[in-house]
């Protein structure tokens, strides 16, 4: 009885250790635009949608490995990118596939440009 109970208990830490999933930067590339009118910009953008292999991704635990953007930290505000800071998505080389904003609980001690593994929900 003793060694049913803990095969369950280490088969059930099993699968919280491994909860998370690793990604790639192609991994969130499944995205199509459509050009969208914004009434309150009196504007169009091209708007994106996200295909069903990111949307699976919604609320899960991730890995993934970036450049660290230090964008705000005064205001929390920080960004990992596929690419540097000279070429990220706000410099126009990417769309919103190509970054992930970052919350952090407690302030970080990267710097900008450095290449992180982060892991937290998406």
């Amino acid at each position: 009885m003793k060694n049913k109970l803990l095969f369950l208990v280490l088969l059930l830490c099993s699968f919280y250790i491994y909860s998370q999933q690793e990604i790639t930067w192609q991994d969130l590339a499944a995205v199509t635009y459509t050009d969208k009118f914004f009434k309150e910009y009196n504007e169009t953008f091209m708007y994106p949608t996200f295909l069903p292999s990111v949307k699976a991704l919604n609320g899960k635990q991730i890995t993934i490995k970036g450049y660290f953007l230090n964008i705000a930290p005064e205001e929390n505000i920080y960004i990992l990118s596929k690419g540097p800071m000279s070429s990220c998505f706000f410099c126009g080389v990417g769309g919103p596939e190509t970054a992930v904003e970052l919350h952090f609980k407690n302030k970080p001690n990267f710097k900008t440009d450095q290449i992180v593994a982060v892991t937290g929900i998406l």
